[in-house]
């Protein structure tokens, strides 16, 4: 008689919860390591064991989920700099419109180093770019000389930030 393996499971079985992947193809996130995930998002340095007491598992069980997140891109762990106190004193945030290809210009606009953030956008504006300069110099070359000389930018519109009141990176967990 032939019989298949039998796929070994782990002592706990929430440890074969964590992110199974939903019909979409995006991971599917349980209980466990949503709350793994506020843990790191409320502060990126604490140890394995400590939240692994706050959640209920043990140290190698949450250094598991946590390379599982890491590497199915759900997450990552990064020192957040506020740029006032790095040099850059010159943040706004630019709407762009585009003629053609939305997916090149904002592939052009990503490759540039002062463009923190691009999300192509439904709405008056095809791309929102969040960019960080020196200052305003800067900040005019970038959108002058960079940005409205890549291919099919037909227009932008730019919104400098005079004071940033609120920034978290709590979003996934409430």
């Amino acid at each position: 008689m032939h019989s298949e393996p039998v796929a070994s499971r782990s002592a706990d079985p929430r440890d074969s919860r964590d992110t199974r992947e939903s019909r979409n193809g995006t991971p599917h996130l349980d209980a466990v390591s949503l709350a793994i995930i506020e843990q790191l998002q409320q502060d990126g340095r604490r140890p394995y064991a400590a939240i692994g007491k706050a959640v209920g598992l043990s140290e190698a069980a949450v250094r598991q989920r946590v390379q599982k997140l890491l590497d199915q891109g759900v997450m990552q762990i990064v020192a957040v700099t506020d740029p006032l106190t790095v040099g850059f004193r010159r943040q706004a945030m630019v709407g762009v419109t585009v003629e053609g290809d939305v997916e090149s210009v904002a592939d052009a606009l990503s490759s540039m180093g002062e463009c923190e953030y691009v999300v192509m956008t439904a709405g008056s504006f095809d791309l929102m770019v969040e960019i960080v300069c020196e200052d305003d110099d800067h900040l005019l070359e970038v959108i002058n000389k960079r940005i409205r000389a890549v291919p099919g930018v037909r227009s932008t519109e730019s919104f400098v930030y005079l004071k940033l009141k609120k920034q978290t990176y709590m979003w996934g967990t409430r």
